[in-house]
């Protein structure tokens, strides 16, 4: 059975590998790896089995072009090595994910993923809450959720990522 723990120096080249494995090109694990130099804070977590690691997620700040003092992460990207997708590993990801970033205090946090898998999560279209992407994306796409109860109330604005989003 796999657990969740945060990342730890001696995970980055099987973060790197999980994270190529998991998307068609290795922009998302290069992204990973410049995150991870850059930005912070961030949060890191890895699923790991026995010793290998089979899923990561990372979370990273984001600006709300309106209103910068509000705590906003960006949820990207989450990873699960093939193999073992669809097994509860990339939810419990996500749950812990967000656990970690309520406990550090961020307010709401953002998504640029596929609409059929985040609302469970509580995710909604980040339109309702008056913010748009600075990517031109589908509405539908892009997706926030608020830890903080009215963290996002009347805070419309641009998302803008950490310019090594820039690279993908």
């Amino acid at each position: 059975m796999w657990v969740i723990r945060g990342e730890s120096a001696d995970d980055e080249a099987a973060i790197h590998r999980v994270t190529a494995a998991a998307f068609e090109t290795p922009a998302e694990a290069k992204l990973v790896d410049a995150l991870r130099q850059q930005a912070a804070p961030i949060v890191s977590l890895v699923a790991q089995d026995s010793r290998v690691i089979v899923g990561h997620i990372l979370f990273s700040p984001v600006a709300l072009s309106a209103n910068p003092g509000i705590k906003v992460m960006g949820l990207a990207p989450m990873a699960v090595i093939p193999e073992r997708q669809r097994q509860g590993i990339g939810t419990a990801l996500v749950c812990a994910g967000l656990e970690e970033c309520r406990e550090m205090g961020v307010g709401a946090v953002v998504v640029l993923g596929h609409p059929s898998y985040y609302p469970r999560f509580g995710f909604r279209p980040a339109s309702r809450f008056g913010l748009r992407c600075e990517f031109d994306v589908e509405d539908s796409a892009f997706m926030a959720i608020e830890l903080q109860a009215g963290a996002l109330d009347r805070r419309p604005g641009v998302v803008r990522y950490h310019p090594a989003f820039g690279n993908l």
